[in-house]
This record gives C-alpha cells, sequence and structure tokens, in this order.
C-alpha cells in the first residue's frame, strides 16, 4: 500500500533530517485526523513505537486507514516566501483550505 504513496527526493531528505534530530528509533509519522477547517488534516509527529497497522518505509510510519486515503498522494517538501512544509498532492480530495493542511473527501 505505502507503495501507492509517492515520496519526492525533498521530502525523504527533510524527514531524514528530522529523524537525525532524535532519539535513535524514532520514526517519523503521517497521519489523517478528522478536524480542520474543511473536515480532515494532514498531521506529521514523531512516535518511539511501532502499531499492529502501521505501514513502514525508510522509518516513516502510516496506519492502515491513514494510508488507504492518502492513496495516490505525492508528498513534498517544499520552500516558498512564507516559510517551509510538507505539501501533500492528494487525488482523493474533493477541496482544500488555503493553506493546504485541511481537506474533505
Amino acid at each position: 500500500m505505502i507503495k501507492e504513496i509517492k515520496f519526492t527526493d525533498n521530502a525523504l531528505k527533510q524527514i531524514e533530517s528530522l529523524l537525525a534530530k532524535k532519539d535513535k528509533g524514532s520514526f517519523f509519522r503521517i497521519a489523517i485526523k478528522g478536524g480542520g477547517c474543511s473536515g480532515f488534516q494532514y498531521e506529521f509527529t514523531f512516535d518511539k513505537s511501532k502499531q499492529d497497522d502501521d505501514l513502514n518505509f525508510q522509518n516513516i510510519l502510516i496506519d492502515k486507514t491513514s494510508a488507504d486515503l492518502l492513496k495516490g498522494s505525492e508528498i513534498d517538501y517544499v520552500s516558498e516566501l512564507i516559510g517551509e512544509q510538507f505539501k501533500i498532492s492528494n487525488p482523493q480530495t474533493k477541496s482544500s483550505c488555503g493553506c493546504g493542511v485541511s481537506f474533505s473527501l
């Protein structure tokens, strides 16, 4: 399933850089949670342990439900005038808020 989610080189480099600053054995977790101004929002956190339903790709954890909602997505890390952030291009979204963190299906 995680093969159906594409990570750009910029995203992988940023995740690797962030993990290098954490305790050894830490994971970078990407999840989709209910909330935000459009109904769902992306969440990026660190975790010390894997759950039974987690998919693991280069120390990146995504739970099965979130992976289903991210299917076909591209995860990038971009630098813009307003700052730096992870940017997800998700073909399953119907609409998203202006900041790109919240979306609806």
